[in-house]
């Protein structure tokens, strides 16, 4: 059963990163990183070591609760979090709103806005500067006022087809084995765990914690090789009575394609080194985040919560584009900067602000990185589809016996 699943994922992963050359962008964070690495790549200004995202595209950023229930438009992915030069997550936000915008068809003027504003957000997320912080665009306002409707019914809704006794096996929750869930049940005996899942402010702290269900989560595509689980928890009995639901996400922690500074102190851990990174980053997600051990393997598990969400733009209106692109960098930025002390965030600061030409809006580098990765992106995107439309057609010809 385990060993059959490879396959089946890697033909869905190939078969959604040909949709569309957003979903292609977010199924290729090490070709973005080879390229920055490659000699047609521009020169990065070098930032202070910070942690970073690693990840940073517009699907990994969006509202996220905290165990109290209080939203945010935040980080959400952390899976190639490191601590590396943050103008990485510069770049990598710049190619993924650039892809949206050629996508929505908006002319090429409007990615050099993009950009500017993108880093005009960015700068305005330093303490030591007058300039005020972006409003939150209505598009994102509407986003987070969803997310604030949103409840543990609307949650079992969407993830479990409405059953809060049961994970609906079929194409999104794949059967698991006896092992397998063995080693989930053992995993959420832990205090660790049992601490985790009473956070949320509703439950009681000393609440019994029982397996419901569980599952291989097929979810994703750029995380091919590693393991998720969904696991279905039944919290002093609420769940099943139907009236509380706790999904939990079991999430395999592998190597971060983003490069590490060579002297950077990480952990030796994956998911300690996920569940580090979501606390410097993204405090509301990482307060609800555990990592842990479970068959020879490192997880960062956290809990769902209803008002979890990513950020799904599929086209861009001319109108929307400078205000979300100038956000979106000051959430960047707020996540960066609250990492620094005083002195490191006015040498960034200024090291910023020396890279952006008096006659233009958008630095050299930025544009340069951002051109050249779309350039790249092109090519490999087209040579994707190709291959994958060359693969389908093989395996639905004849086989001829001889």
């Amino acid at each position: 059963m385990p060993n059959k699943r490879m396959a089946a994922l890697e033909d869905r992963r190939r078969r959604k990163m040909a949709q569309s050359a957003h979903a292609f962008v977010r199924g290729t964070t090490e070709r973005f990183y080879q390229w920055l690495a490659s000699k047609k790549a521009t020169t990065l200004p070098d930032g202070p070591d910070i942690w970073i995202c690693g990840d940073c595209h517009l699907g990994n950023i969006g509202p996220v609760a905290n165990d109290q229930g209080r939203v945010d438009i935040l980080m959400r992915d952390f899976d190639q979090a490191t601590i590396s030069n943050p103008a990485f997550d510069l770049c990598r936000l710049a190619l993924s709103l650039s892809v949206l915008a050629r996508s929505s068809d908006l002319p090429g003027i409007a990615t050099a806005r993009i950009l500017e504003c993108m880093l005009d957000g960015y700068e305005s997320a330093f303490p030591d500067i007058s300039t005020p912080a972006p409003a939150l665009p209505h598009l994102l306002r509407m986003k987070v006022l969803d997310a604030h409707r949103r409840t543990w019914k609307a949650l079992a809704r969407e993830r479990t087809e409405g059953k809060t006794l049961k994970l609906p096996v079929g194409r999104q929750f794949w059967p698991i084995s006896a092992a397998e869930h063995e080693a989930l049940r053992s995993l959420f005996n832990a205090p660790t765990m049992q601490e985790l899942v009473t956070r949320v402010g509703h439950r009681p702290s000393k609440a019994s914690v029982c397996l419901q269900d569980a599952a291989f989560w097929r979810k994703g595509c750029s995380s091919l090789g590693c393991v998720r689980y969904a696991a279905l928890l039944d919290v002093g009995d609420k769940s099943a009575r139907g009236s509380d639901l706790c999904l939990i996400d079991v999430k395999e922690a592998g190597p971060s394609l983003a490069p590490a500074r060579a002297d950077a102190n990480l952990p030796a851990d994956h998911g300690a080194r996920i569940v580090q990174a979501a606390r410097q980053l993204s405090p509301h997600l990482g307060e609800r985040m555990r990592s842990a051990q479970m068959m020879g393997k490192s997880f960062a598990i956290r809990e769902l919560m209803p008002q979890d969400m990513k950020l799904d733009i599929r086209h861009l209106r001319p109108d929307w584009a400078a205000e979300l692109a100038a956000y979106l960098g000051y959430i960047v930025g707020h996540a960066h900067v609250g990492q620094m002390e005083q002195s490191v965030r006015r040498s960034w600061y200024a090291e910023l602000r020396h890279a952006r030409p008096k006659s233009l809006g958008s630095p050299t580098w930025l544009w340069e990185a951002t051109v050249g990765l779309l350039a790249d992106l092109e090519v490999a995107y087209l040579e994707h589809c190709r291959m994958y439309l060359i693969d389908q057609s093989r395996s639905r010809s004849p086989r001829v016996h001889g």
